[in-house]
Parts: structure tokens; C-alpha cells; sequence
């Protein structure tokens, strides 16, 4: 390769980020940079490799040199609001999303992104009009489906949550996180065999799913079969050994079995992992 062949290095990280290799990736699009200061896709690229890597803050400012060089580069404008909302910085994310669909305005994957910023917020009707005008620009979006159906469900509105998991269910039928969380609107509702019933199907699909286990575990403590409910919340604390949650809803079944002794040993690990757990502490 020509030692001053920008655009060689430039392919050949690339290659290196399809393979994964981000270390090699970063190198090759830094060389690129070095012999034309002025490549901005360079400069993008090498943030992907960063943000695949975690860096955000590295991530960020290579975006903004792309933009610099490149004003009315909107893929840099998202990708610098993804990075933003990794950082939990949700309002710096909304505004670059903002621009992003300012300059490209079916731009269907800022407008599902910007309401998963605004959703964060606990800006609900925002999030769901940007997932709507998502879908508009993108009909078969089972993703968009299922963050809306989180919307509505966060609203209480369950029976509309319901028509969203369900959408999302139809345009892709392997979606465990959908059933799931139609599986939690129903339990909302008080339906819980039908609760249930989307639980199974979701660990079905993931049976590594630590969530649908706790939350199947929910429904049956609601329905009275305890010893069910035991055993999903023990299974949840198997696959994921920090979760506190889980430990204090076996905790709750415990106290409804009259076992005290189970009680406060749950409430003491669910204390132990989540000290903030105000619940648990009461219970205890």
C-alpha cells in the first residue's frame, strides 16, 4: 500500500470494523486523517469504532470534527445524539436528533430515537408522536411498534400498549421483548393467564430471559400459586444473580406463605444490591 494512500487506509479500516477489530479500525482511519486532514468520513467512521468500543466522549468529538468539515451531515448529527444518549444526556440527544431530521426528514431511525430520548425523559406524548411519525415513514418498524406499545403502557393506557407489543408481534414473531411486555400490560390489566400465556412464549423464544421469569413470577403471586411464583423468581435470580428486584418479589411470596425467615434473608440481598430499595427495607 502507497505510505500516502488515504483512501487505502480508509477501506482497510473498514474492513477491520466489519471484522470487529476496532483497535486496527481506529489506527487505519487515524493514518487516513494524517494525510488528509480533512476527511470526514474518516473522522465519522472513527467514531463508530469508538463508540463500538464505548468511548463516547471520544466518539463525540470525532462526530463534531465530521461536522465541522461536513455541515449538512446528518448520519453524523444521530450518531453523535446515539452517543449523547448513551451518556444519559438526553436533552443534548434530542437536539441532535432534532437537527438530524432537519436536514433529512424521512429520516424514520432519529424520530424512533429521539422518542426513546423523549420516553427517557418521561415525556410520553412526545415519544409517541415521534414513534408514530416513525412508522408513518417506516410501516413494517416492529422496534418502533414495541417502544410505543412501552409508551402507552407507561401512560396506563394498556389497551392501546397492547395493540402496539401485538403489531410488533406480527412483523416479527420471534420478538421475545414484545411478548413480554404485552405479557406486562395484560398482568396491568389484571388478565394474568393471559399475562402468563406471553411469558411462556417469550421464554420460549429466550430462555435466558432473567425479566420474563420475574414477571411471570408476578402473575402467578397475583393469581395465588406461590410455589410458581417461587420458583420463576428463583429461576430469574439464577440467570441474573444481581437482581434485586427478583430477590424482593420472592420476598413478597414468602411473606404471603408466612416463611419470615425466607422473608428478611430476600429482603437482606435485595437491600444488599439495591440500597435505595425503600420497599424492601420496609418489608424487612
Amino acid at each position: 500500500m502507497k505510505p500516502d494512500y488515504a483512501t487505502a487506509y480508509y477501506n482497510r479500516g473498514v474492513v477491520y470494523e466489519k471484522k470487529g477489530e476496532y483497535d486496527q479500525t481506529i489506527q487505519d482511519y487515524t493514518k487516513a486523517i494524517d494525510l488528509k486532514p480533512d476527511y470526514a468520513d474518516a473522522y465519522y467512521n472513527r467514531g463508530i469504532a469508538y463508540d463500538n468500543k464505548g468511548d463516547y466522549d471520544q466518539t463525540i468529538q470525532d462526530y463534531t470534527k465530521a461536522i465541522d468539515l461536513k455541515p449538512y451531515y446528518a448520519e453524523a448529527y444521530y450518531n453523535r445524539g446515539n452517543a449523547y444518549y448513551d451518556k444519559g444526556e438526553y436533552d443534548k440527544a434530542i437536539e441532535e436528533y432534532t437537527k438530524a431530521i432537519e436536514l433529512k426528514p424521512y429520516y424514520a431511525k432519529a424520530y424512533y430515537n429521539r422518542g426513546n430520548a423523549y420516553a427517557k425523559k418521561g415525556d410520553y406524548d412526545k415519544a409517541i408522536e415521534d414513534y408514530t411519525k416513525a412508522i408513518e415513514l417506516k410501516p413494517d418498524y416492529a422496534k418502533v411498534y414495541n417502544n410505543r406499545g412501552n409508551a402507552y403502557n407507561d401512560k396506563g393506557e394498556y389497551d392501546k400498549a397492547i395493540e402496539d407489543y401485538t403489531k410488533a408481534i406480527e412483523l416479527k414473531p420471534d420478538y421475545a421483548v414484545a411478548y413480554n411486555n404485552r405479557g406486562n400490560a395484560y398482568s396491568k390489566k389484571g388478565e394474568y393467564d393471559k399475562a402468563i400465556e406471553d411469558y411462556n412464549k417469550a421464554i420460549d423464544l429466550k430462555p435466558d430471559f432473567a425479566e420474563a421469569y420475574n414477571n411471570r413470577g408476578i402473575a402467578y403471586d397475583k393469581k395465588g400459586d406461590y410455589d410458581k411464583a417461587i420458583e420463576d423468581f428463583t429461576k430469574a435470580i439464577e440467570l441474573k444473580p444481581d437482581y434485586a428486584d427478583a430477590y424482593y418479589n420472592r420476598g413478597i411470596t414468602y411473606l404471603k406463605k408466612g416463611d419470615y425467615d425466607k422473608v428478611i434473608e430476600d429482603c437482606n440481598k435485595a437491600i444488599e444490591l439495591k440500597s435505595d430499595n425503600a420497599a424492601a427495607y420496609f418489608m424487612r
